[in-house]
């Protein structure tokens, strides 16, 4: 049996959508007839340029253009998916992050989520109707002391931001939800995962090993996929997920325990 998720011609944003986790939802919003546009700071070769607009989110005019983009292309949009994320800060522990790396973690992590939503869901609140998908991650609660201090509260900041204007606007029909992704196997962490098997003197799935041994094992025995989270993703903005709100959703292949 198919499940008809009803996402024909639904206007989404998708940030960070060239790679990754955004990659494969651009790509399956997309399969499934929605009009999607995206956005990052240099556009590949294999997305359309009608539904891509350059710009670095980690600034207030970055933000502002890709607001102006929804409305001139979309007319608005019904669904945002905040994928964009990540970390640059060095190695080393608390002492390794100054403040010019925490910056760059919020920067990066919370605030093009928070701008996005001011400049996009008044459009969402007049229509009485409107999805925001905020990417967190496992981190907020599983962090990594000797590299993900900054990363991982970064994360945590953008997941209290999230409850609280899902207790805003939901009563206004704007559903807003979390979805926490554990280790995903991305372009970046197959690279990482090279590197440590190289580091180490074994092959690739020596370095998966040396990852998933980091986090404290991964029950189900291997990374989330960027398809899988995605198709979590279609869900949760589609009309089949109507009464789900507030909450979060992880998916991370058991890696956090459950009570």
């Amino acid at each position: 049996m198919t499940m008809n998720l009803e996402l024909e011609g639904k206007r989404v944003l998708v940030t960070a959508g060239t790679k990754g986790v955004g990659k494969a939802v651009v790509e399956l919003l997309s399969e499934l007839g929605a009009r999607v546009l995206t956005t990052a700071r240099a556009k590949p070769d294999f997305i359309p340029d009608a539904i891509f607009v350059a710009a670095d989110l980690t600034t207030p005019k970055g933000c502002a253009t890709v607001a102006e983009a929804v409305e001139d292309r979309l007319g608005g949009v019904d669904a945002i998916v905040h994928v964009l994320g990540g970390s640059s800060a060095p190695p080393g522990g608390f002492i390794a992050l100054d403040d010019t790396e925490w910056q760059k973690e919020l920067n990066l992590n919370l605030f093009p989520a928070v701008r996005l939503d001011r400049a996009l869901l008044p459009g969402m609140i007049a229509r009485g109707a409107g999805v925001i998908i905020h990417v967190t991650s496992i981190q907020n609660r599983l962090p990594l002391p000797a590299s993900t201090t900054a990363y991982a509260a970064a994360k945590a900041a953008l997941s209290t931001y999230s409850k609280s204007l899902s207790k805003e606007v939901t009563p206004k029909g704007v559903r807003v939800v979390r979805v926490s992704p554990g280790w995903v196997e991305t372009e970046a962490a197959v690279a990482l995962a090279e590197r440590l098997a190289s580091q180490a003197g074994t092959d690739y799935e020596g370095g998966k090993r040396i990852i998933m041994d980091a986090l404290g094992g991964i029950p189900l025995g291997r990374p989330s996929k960027p398809e899988e989270v995605a198709d979590l993703i279609a869900f949760l903005i589609s009309p089949r997920a109507a009464a789900i709100s507030g909450t979060e959703f992880v998916i991370d292949g058991g890696t956090i325990p459950v009570a």
